[in-house]
Order: C-alpha cells, then structure tokens, then sequence
C-alpha cells in the first residue's frame, strides 16, 4: 500500500525502511514474463535449487541482492552479464552497485529490471523527475539511523498456499521460491 503522504508532496526519498514496494521484473525472449516481490534481506538467483529465484540457463549462484543497513538494495553479480554500471570485477571478485529503479542487468537470456517507487527510491530526492530534476534543489535532510532501528529485521512476508511456490508451472525454465 503506498503512503499518500510520501507521493502527494514529496520532499525526500528517505520513505519507511523497505517502502516503495521493492521488486524484480523477469524476462526472456519477451515471452517469459514473471515479477518477483522482494521481501528478503538477502536472496540468491542462478540455477541451483537453493536460490529464491531460480533461472533455467544461469550460473548456479549467479548473483546475489542484499537489502542493507542504509535501506539500498545492492546487487552483486558472481556470473556474467550486463549491467548499469561495475563493468570490472570488485575486490571479491564480482560485480557489485546499488539497484536504483529501473536499472537492468542480465544473467544468461533473462533480463532483469529492479523497480522500486520513486518516493522510496534514496537517489530520487525532492519527487525525483517530477520534482524538478535537474534545476535547483535544497539539500536533503539526513538519512535517518535504519540500521539501529532494523538490524536483522525482515520485513513480513506474507503466507503463500501451500500450492503455490512463486513457480510459473508452464515449463519457462523458472522458479521463485520464498525462502
């Protein structure tokens, strides 16, 4: 559910901690359509059985996002692929930036696209495009102490039937799996 008073007169993107409905869309082909709620602090993708999204085609571990103390969600990329920005290995040897929405990245033929609301987005301040990009803006203020009020927490994740593992079921090679 999104906060009227977040969107009606935004003045910082500093939203609730995990606000902005945080998601993947997933595609392949243009055929393959599938989003997956990110309601995880930490989740794996790759082809292994025991990553939350399961791509058919991918590395087993090919990347992980971690939703961290600061309220970023940061991938890290352990296989091949594109993406926005880290062209070259990190000191650990994968890929690492900050998810902003709309930032794409590929793993195998899947496409990958993060989404957050703006309003929650930290690197839209002031409404983002709405709100006058690029012409004069007042400094934010200061993002607040997330880490002292959510260390270890997860947001709730709802109840999913029994039935229903986030698995398309229509032979796509994918599986999301709330774990």
């Amino acid at each position: 559910m999104i906060d009227r008073s977040q969107t009606e007169n935004p003045l910082t993107t500093h939203a609730e901690w995990g606000a902005g409905e945080p998601r993947l869309l997933i595609s392949r082909h243009g055929e393959d359509r599938f989003v997956y709620d990110i309601t995880l602090d930490e989740f794996t993708l790759g082809s292994a059985a025991g990553n939350a999204v399961i791509l058919e085609g991918t590395e087993p571990v090919h990347a992980t996002i971690v939703h961290d103390d600061r309220d970023e969600y940061v991938l890290t990329m352990h296989g091949p692929g594109l993406m926005n920005a880290a062209r070259e290995p990190d000191a650990s040897g994968g890929r690492t930036e900050v998810l902003r929405t709309g930032a794409r990245f590929t793993m195998g033929d899947w496409m990958l696209v993060f989404h957050r609301a703006e309003y929650a987005d930290h690197g839209r301040p002031y409404g983002g495009r709405e709100g006058g990009e690029f012409s004069d803006q007042p400094p934010q203020p200061e993002r607040p102490e997330y880490a002292k009020e959510h260390r270890g927490l997860h947001r709730e994740v709802p109840e999913q039937d029994a039935d229903n593992e986030y698995s398309t079921g229509d032979g796509s090679g994918m599986e999301v799996k709330d774990g």
